[in-house]
C-alpha cells in the first residue's frame, strides 16, 4: 500500500494520532484550504482551534484560536456534577471558558436553570455558541452572576485555571503557545483562584449545594482543604482512565 502523504507529514510534525487527524482535516476542506489547514497543524497549532470544534463528553462544541480547548479529563466534572441533577436545579460553571462542561450538563440533564461565566472576552464570545448566549455572562467569578443567584445555586462547577506559574513554560507547546494565559495561569502555587472560588462561594450556594473544583492529583489534597476551610464536607474523586481528578464540596 502507497504511504499517505498527508499521514506522513504529521507524523513527522509529532502528531500521535496522525491517521485520524488527517480524515479529520480533509473532511473539513480541500486543495488550497486543505493545505493550508496542514500547515497550521503542522506548526504545531490544537487540532480543535483548526477545526473549530472540540468532542467533548458525546458532543461537539465550537473552539476557537486563543481559547482553552476543553480535555477529556474535564468529563469528569460532567460525571459527577450530573449525579443527582434535576430539571429546575440551577447550575452555574465558573471560568467556563467556551461552556462545554455547562454544553453537556444541559445535554444530559434537560431543563435545569443553567449561567455561565468567563473573564476571557473571547470565550464569552465562543461560549455563547455553545450555550444560550444570554445566559454566558462575562465577569471576575461570581462578579459576573445577577444578584439574584445569591443562596439558589445547587451546583457550582468549575476548571479554573490551576497550574502554577513557574510550571506553564514545561506545559505542551499546543497549550502554552496557544492557548490565553489567563486560562492556565493558576498564581504562584495554582490554587489562588481555587481558593477565591472557596471563599466566596457561600453566600451563593443554596442549602445542600454542590462545588465541583477540578484540579491535579498532586494538588487535590490543598484544594480539599480550601473548601473545607469554608465548612463544606469534600470528597476527592480520581479517575484514572481519562486522567482526570476533582474535589467535591458539598454544603452542609
Amino acid at each position: 500500500m502507497t504511504p499517505d502523504p498527508l499521514v506522513a507529514r504529521l507524523r513527522a510534525a509529532g502528531c500521535v494520532f496522525a491517521e485520524a487527524e488527517a480524515r479529520l482535516l480533509r473532511e473539513a476542506a480541500t486543495g488550497a484550504e486543505l493545505e493550508a489547514l496542514v500547515r497550521r497543524r503542522v506548526d504545531g497549532e490544537p487540532l480543535e482551534t483548526i477545526l473549530g470544534w472540540a468532542e467533548f463528553a458525546g458532543l461537539r462544541v465550537a473552539v476557537a484560536p486563543g481559547v482553552f480547548v476543553p480535555r477529556v479529563r474535564s468529563e469528569l466534572l460532567v460525571d459527577l456534577a450530573s449525579d443527582g441533577l434535576a430539571p429546575g436545579d440551577i447550575v452555574v460553571e465558573l471560568c467556563c471558558g467556551v461552556g462545554a462542561i455547562a454544553a453537556a450538563l444541559a445535554h444530559r440533564v434537560p431543563g435545569i436553570e443553567l449561567w455561565a461565566s468567563d473573564i476571557d472576552l473571547d470565550a464569552v464570545a465562543v461560549a455563547r455558541r455553545n450555550l444560550p448566549p444570554e445566559r454566558v455572562l462575562e465577569g471576575d467569578l461570581f462578579d459576573a452572576l445577577p444578584p439574584e443567584l445569591r443562596g439558589r445555586i445547587d451546583v457550582l462547577v468549575a476548571n479554573a485555571p490551576y497550574v502554577p506559574t513557574d510550571e506553564i513554560a514545561y506545559m505542551p507547546s499546543e497549550a502554552r503557545d496557544y492557548e490565553h494565559l489567563v486560562a492556565l495561569d493558576g498564581g504562584p502555587d495554582g490554587h489562588a483562584i481555587q481558593a477565591r472560588i472557596a471563599v466566596e462561594c457561600s453566600e451563593w450556594l443554596a442549602p445542600s449545594a454542590r462545588v465541583i473544583i477540578e484540579t491535579s492529583r498532586r494538588q487535590a489534597g490543598r484544594t480539599a482543604s480550601l473548601l473545607s476551610d469554608q465548612g463544606l464536607r469534600t470528597r476527592i474523586h480520581r479517575d484514572d482512565e481519562r486522567d482526570g481528578t476533582a474535589v467535591v464540596g458539598r454544603a452542609t
